[in-house]
């Protein structure tokens, strides 16, 4: 995600990238974006930083840890935390910020890195006014969707973990939906056709649900959202779930099937490989009543 959304923004803004990854950082040079040598070299007189990492342990060692950037920071600097992370250490990253006149705006964002590029994201965020509007520029060329949910640090975490209890679940439904139908002896497409055309649609079943089929057939399937991604996810809702003390079994379900996909070797795989979990292989043949095999 990180690089589409750079390439976005050097359309408008003058952007000094940073990835730990010489490889990656190659490849952001060949596509216009310039890169530094350091994450403090890319934070030196930034009005605005914006981090794009996995989880909450990389936010930790990205600000705080041995070669951490909150240090490099003016007093008026803007982090714009974009990844999902969970609540956890939200409060504590902004007070740590906030004693050195840091504001920290918290705006995880989804779509995927072909949306990033068109600057069509969802982003929610939580920020105090003042800290918001000078992201706002930024938020806003990156965003189709721009939604404040709150002013503090952390609603927005808050509001994103609500989001992909629903995602996770709905793709994890649409991969039981269509490994059944194809159980049962129906034609794949045909039959995602059918239901993206009735009730059953959702945004996940359309556009996961392709991919889904195709996955069945090729094992090169174009990586857009890593289903280790939603392990993590999941994982944050579940513990979000426990700590307001509210049973989420349906978020549970979804979390164990992602969880199987990630030992069974797909954790890198496109997230709509958890279909694979399901039905590892496409059903070439079924039984007859007498027990023949008849291939289909």
């Amino acid at each position: 995600m990180g690089l589409p959304m750079a390439t976005r923004l050097a359309g408008a803004f003058r952007i000094i990238g940073y990835d730990p990854l010489p490889a990656s950082r190659e490849k952001a040079e060949q596509t216009g974006v310039r890169c530094a040598a350091s994450a403090a070299d890319a934070v030196a007189d930034a009005g605005i930083v914006l981090l794009a990492v996995r989880d909450a342990a990389q936010v930790e060692s990205v600000l705080f840890g041995e070669h951490g950037i909150a240090a490099e920071l003016a007093p008026g600097a803007v982090v714009v935390m974009t990844s999902t992370v969970g609540l956890g250490a939200v409060a504590a990253w902004t007070a740590r910020l906030a004693e050195q006149g840091v504001a920290l705006v918290d705006a995880p964002l989804s779509g995927g890195p072909v949306r990033a590029g068109d600057g069509d994201l969802l982003i929610v965020v939580g920020a105090e006014p003042r800290a918001l509007d000078t992201a706002r520029p930024v938020l806003e060329r990156l965003a189709s969707t721009l939604t404040v949910v709150g002013t503090k640090a952390g609603d927005g975490q808050a509001l994103k973990t609500v989001n992909q209890l629903l995602c996770g679940v709905h793709i994890a439904a649409a991969a039981e939906a269509l490994a059944l139908a194809d159980a049962l002896g129906l034609d794949r497409r045909q039959t995602l056709a059918a239901l993206e055309a009735g009730a059953a649609s959702s945004f996940m079943l359309s556009n996961r649900g392709p991919r889904m089929v195709e996955g069945y057939d090729d094992d090169d399937v174009q990586v857009l959202s890593r289903l280790d991604i939603f392990v993590k996810d999941l994982g944050i809702v579940g513990n979000a779930a426990r700590a307001a003390g509210l049973a989420a079994p349906v978020a549970a379900a979804a979390e164990q099937l992602f969880l199987l996909g990630q030992v069974q070797g797909l954790g890198t795989a496109d997230d709509s490989a958890v279909i694979k979990v399901l039905a590892p292989r496409r059903r070439t043949t079924e039984e007859d009543t007498d027990g023949a095999q008849i291939p289909r």
